[in-house]
């Protein structure tokens, strides 16, 4: 399971104290995925961040009590001057997993042919998010984290692919998606929450989640 218990986080922006979490409490259990809604600027990429431990609270404290993925696009843990083949084996190194394995699956799924074996920092943006979701996908996580869905890219065939592992993934393990678009979250999450002025409110149904959405940001 994931729990926030009484965590805030704010941010002071240069001209004004912005509030991303205030005393917010939550948790989510495994087999049990969640979409957040919440508008764009409101924290979302923040509290991602938070639920993989790469951002700290203010105060409160965030339980994981399961194994959490880096969120869908995180490029931190990669090395840009590597090529993605190196970068697979170190990092699957990292969580003791079989580099073999890792490299093979990314291989695969990224499409990238013989850019595969050069330098990331010599990829298009689209071809580091192919690669990027890649590597998450190749990793064991009882839950994956998702900013905004699918990763930008053009390419039809990952798409597809990418897009049918990810439904496969939601009959053994759990999926936290953020978004500013309920239609995103359709495809992942049953439950929903709504991040609006600081406060996480949680619903049974995406249904729910989408009128006090809608109110808020279209009243």
């Amino acid at each position: 399971m994931l729990e926030f218990e009484n965590v805030s986080k704010s941010f002071w922006t240069g001209t004004q104290h912005k509030v991303i979490l205030d005393r917010v409490s939550f948790r989510v259990e495994l087999g049990k995925s969640l979409g957040i809604l919440a508008p764009n600027g409101t924290g979302k990429t923040t509290l991602i961040n938070m639920m993989a431990g790469l951002e700290k609270p203010d105060e409160g404290e965030i339980r994981r009590g399961c194994k959490i993925s880096f969120p869908l696009g995180f490029m931190g843990g990669v090395v840009s001057r590597l090529s993605a083949q190196a970068n697979c084996r170190y990092i699957a190194n990292l969580y003791g997993l079989d580099p073999d394995y890792v490299e093979a699956y990314c291989r695969w799924l990224c499409g990238l042919g013989e850019y595969f074996d050069q330098p990331l920092g010599t990829y298009s943006s689209g071809m580091r998010s192919r690669f990027s979701f890649s590597l998450m996908l190749a990793l064991d996580f009882d839950v994956y984290l998702i900013d905004e869905g699918m990763p930008s890219t053009t390419d039809v065939e990952f798409n597809k692919k990418a897009g049918a592992i990810l439904q496969e993934r939601l009959q053994t393990t759990t999926i936290i998606i953020v978004s500013h678009q309920a239609k995103t979250l359709e495809k992942f999450a049953r439950s929903a929450a709504v991040l609006i002025d600081g406060q996480l409110n949680m619903f049974e149904t995406l249904e729910e989640a989408k009128q006090l959405y809608d109110y808020q940001t279209q009243g």
